[in-house]
């Protein structure tokens, strides 16, 4: 007969993702996991398998979380400036807020292991992707309604917009400086004229 689980598996992965978040993938023991978890080692392995296959799930969850919250203001925003406006000022407000300076969970998890670990590559190249087309379908819409010049090539428009959000979340990570980010936001919105 097999056992029950006695935890929530979405808590535990999300408190993964903040050991993670945290710690960074190679700063995160599976002792850290062990005691950060609050579920015994046999049963993190059993659940998750090793420290790398936990690590997949708990991006793989964030991924359709961020990717269902973007989906969601694209879907109920008046218009392509709107959309790309909010996503900035969204991203910012919430970076700023961090006094840690954690920075994005999926900048960081680029920046430190999409180099070596190819199935994380591939996931983050596949997130890009995603993000790049939801933007790509915003100005797109835009240039067909008029709200936006169609001098511009949309899917160049998406990728620059998809570029600045990144950069953004690097600099958040050692800038707090609100009034620079605004900065950022008017010059980024003015690409789209």
């Amino acid at each position: 007969m097999a056992r029950t689980k006695d935890f929530d598996e979405e808590e535990v992965l999300n408190k993964a993702m903040n050991l993670f978040w945290d710690k960074g993938y190679a700063g995160t023991s599976m002792q850290d996991l062990v005691d950060g978890l609050g579920i015994s080692r046999s049963s993190l392995y059993d659940t998750f398998g090793d420290k790398h296959s936990l690590f997949i799930r708990v991006l793989e969850n964030y991924r359709q979380y961020a990717g269902k919250q973007m989906s969601e203001l694209i879907a109920n925003s008046p218009s392509a400036k709107a959309t790309v406006r909010t996503m900035l000022e969204n991203n910012i407000n919430e970076l700023i807020k961090d006094k840690q300076h954690k920075g994005c969970f999926l900048v960081n998890t680029s920046v430190e292991m999409a180099a070596h670990d190819p199935e994380v590559s591939a996931m983050l190249c596949d997130n890009d992707s995603q993000v790049e087309q939801y933007f790509y379908e915003a100005i797109s819409k835009g240039q067909e309604s008029g709200e936006l010049s169609q001098q511009k090539d949309a899917r160049a428009l998406a990728r620059f917009i998809l570029n600045a959000i990144k950069g953004i979340r690097v600099t958040a990570k050692s800038v707090s400086d609100k009034k620079m980010f605004e900065d950022i936001i008017s010059l980024t919105m003015s690409v789209m004229d």
